[in-house]
């Protein structure tokens, strides 16, 4: 009986969606960036801090509210700290200046690796990035980002 059982379990089928769209990508396809190349991209940003759910933090952070400020920094420690590698979709992929032929065949290494495939430089920007660049993503992220959508 526990020969007929293992027969009958199925490999769990690796699926994937996109970590900022949340739409469903097929097998062998979208891209794989680090969390260095989403944090430096100043589109990622503005599409981040004016989502429906943080846009009330950003009208509060360019009315001068700390508590707006505070959270936008929050948001911004919260997807910096990201160890793994963020599959991302077509339709955002021009948000980042990446090269897209790597990034696609990184995403077809992890597809084929069943999902373990890493990047070089994945994990926490911080520990990637000079902190230079930390420090200018982290600034327009937290201070910038958004503006020309409050008036």
């Amino acid at each position: 009986m526990a020969l007929l059982s293992f027969l009958g379990k199925k490999k769990k089928e690796l699926k994937a969606a996109c970590q900022i769209t949340k739409e469903p990508i097929e097998a062998g396809y979208g891209y794989l960036l680090t969390t260095s190349q989403v944090v430096t991209s100043k589109k990622y940003w503005d599409l981040v801090m004016t989502e429906p759910e943080t846009m009330s933090y950003t009208v509060s952070h360019f009315k001068n509210q700390p508590s707006g400020t505070q959270m936008r920094s929050m948001i911004f420690d919260k997807y910096a700290t990201v160890a793994k590698p963020w599959m991302i979709s077509d339709s955002i992929i021009n948000y980042f200046e990446v090269d897209k032929q790597q990034a696609k065949e990184n995403a077809k290494r992890w597809w084929e690796s069943e999902g373990t495939f890493s990047p070089e430089h994945t994990g926490p920007a911080s520990q990637h990035l000079a902190t230079d660049s930390f420090n200018l993503a982290r600034e327009y992220a937290v201070m910038e980002a958004g503006r020309s959508r409050v008036k």
